[in-house]
């Protein structure tokens, strides 16, 4: 029985050195760490006799199976992304890698700050305040300069934000 799979959209190709470097290391400690460690876990249970009511090699054999599928990910994703690693020609405009601070001018709470980093999509929420450069909020703050005002749905509220800081 096939089940139904939404189509996915595609995600941005692009990541920050510190997001590249984030998952080359998961790769790495994937592929020389918790693989060989799992891999022997399984092999001791297997030497304990019947495996088909061995819990340990079952749930060990699970574990593989998922390491491996996060490695082939990993893998094909890290071949396929396009590290941003410079500055855009224009600093004073939001791109991908910023660091944007929003005023709340309107509605709300007025005078609130928020701070966001428009980041890929491998690497949002690893910190506070990363965000997807796929994200709703990404995409209507893309090319917007300091004093420019968006308008955002925050906390239920429609509020107006200002860009008081663009930062790379």
């Amino acid at each position: 029985m096939s089940r139904y799979r939404p189509p996915r959209e595609k995600s941005s190709a692009y990541i920050t050195p510190e997001g590249q470097q984030l998952l080359q290391s998961e790769l790495k400690e994937l592929w020389k760490v918790k693989r060989p460690e799992v891999t022997r876990k399984v092999s001791e249970a297997a030497a304990m006799g019947d495996r088909s009511e061995n819990a340990e090699y079952i749930y060990g054999k699970k574990q593989l199976r998922e390491i491996d599928g996060r490695i082939q990910f990993l893998a094909k994703r890290l071949d396929k992304l396009v590290v941003v690693d410079r500055t855009p020609p224009d600093p004073g405009k939001v791109y991908f890698g910023a660091w944007v601070t929003l005023r709340n001018v309107e509605g709300g709470n007025q005078g609130d700050t928020v701070r966001y980093r428009l980041v890929g999509p491998d690497e949002f929420d690893r910190e506070p305040g990363f965000i997807s450069i796929d994200a709703p909020v990404a995409r209507l703050l893309l090319g917007k300069s300091v004093g420019d005002e968006v308008e955002l749905t925050m906390d239920g509220c429609d509020c107006i934000h200002e860009i008081i800081v663009i930062d790379y």
